[in-house]
């Protein structure tokens, strides 16, 4: 099974804890946390907000351990990021998605033994306008995410065309103050334009589509207080390939962020079928430090 390494996560822990640098001087818990694919945002989409507590005329990071364990997969996430100035941010992820029963379904069918698959993803996302907090409109930003897989044989196989691709978003969030029971309520829409495969596990286009979709993405957060959030993300996806119908991805969370080096984030992710296997659902969580 693949696995956070324990040393690396006690190591983050470790940094997040003990780091004396000013981390920055945005409000608190507004960098949101990050997604599978190395942004911020939520688990499953990115927000228009950028990683880290960095303002103006500052910089500031994060790194991730992430894990989604569903019926019959488990997907581990390591990302790491960079903001300059709350204006732009870079970001590495590395995605190891454990096929497991999935390797009897491509051993009998294909005869492939491949028992996982790797991809890892560059992003860069920019803040075009607004603030999250103080504007009408919200805060902007538009954001792409070039990702490759290093094992393409199962992808190619079951009709994948590339081996990497590049998704383009624009995102816009807003926080609403005291907007339900005198909480704050964070609000996101994000449109990606995609042709990946299961976020690109699957590789890139296919027989029934090739060419880059609009897909939409939202998420709702409400903050119970500056520690606690609670919320839900849905991702609509494509349908390339017909060797499987590719179902949109839900999840209801919760975010704990005791310290502002420090937040820990638990799901409840439904992925619909993926890949002939029906109705994936699972935990998934995530431990980030800001430095």
């Amino acid at each position: 099974m693949t696995y956070c390494p324990p040393l690396l996560a006690a190591a983050l822990l470790l940094f997040t804890q003990s780091a004396l640098a000013d981390i920055g001087s945005r409000i608190w818990a507004t960098g949101g946390v990050s997604t599978i694919e190395g942004s911020a945002g939520g688990g499953l989409s990115p927000w228009a907000l950028l990683g880290s507590y960095a303002s103006d005329e500052e910089w500031g990071g994060t790194l991730a351990l992430s894990q989604a364990e569903t019926d019959d997969y488990t997907l581990a996430v390591t990302g790491a990021g960079v903001t300059w100035n709350n204006r732009l941010e870079l970001t590495l992820a590395r995605q190891t998605l454990d096929l497991d029963e999935l390797v009897f379904t491509l051993k009998n069918g294909f005869g492939l033994e491949q028992d996982e698959l790797t991809q890892d993803i560059v992003g860069a996302k920019l803040r075009l306008a607004g603030d999250v907090l103080y504007s009408p409109w919200g805060q902007w930003s538009a954001g792409l995410q070039y990702k490759r897989q290093r094992e393409f044989t199962v992808p190619a196989a079951i009709g994948a065309r590339d081996d990497s691709g590049t998704d383009v978003y624009l995102s816009g969030s807003k926080l609403f103050f005291a907007a339900v029971m005198d909480r704050n309520l964070l609000v996101n829409a994000t449109v990606r334009a995609t042709r990946a495969n299961q976020g690109g596990l699957l590789g890139f286009g296919g027989d029934r589509n090739n060419g880059h979709e609009l897909m939409a993405e939202a998420s709702l957060g409400l903050f119970l207080d500056r520690h606690w959030l609670v919320g839900a993300e849905y991702r609509q996806k494509p349908d390339n390939l017909s060797f499987a119908t590719e179902d949109d991805w839900w999840d209801v969370f919760v975010a704990w962020v005791p310290d502002r080096r420090l937040a820990l984030t638990a799901a409840l992710v439904n992925l619909g079928d993926v890949a002939t296997l029906e109705d994936q659902q699972g935990l998934y969580l995530q431990l980030q430090g800001s430095f």
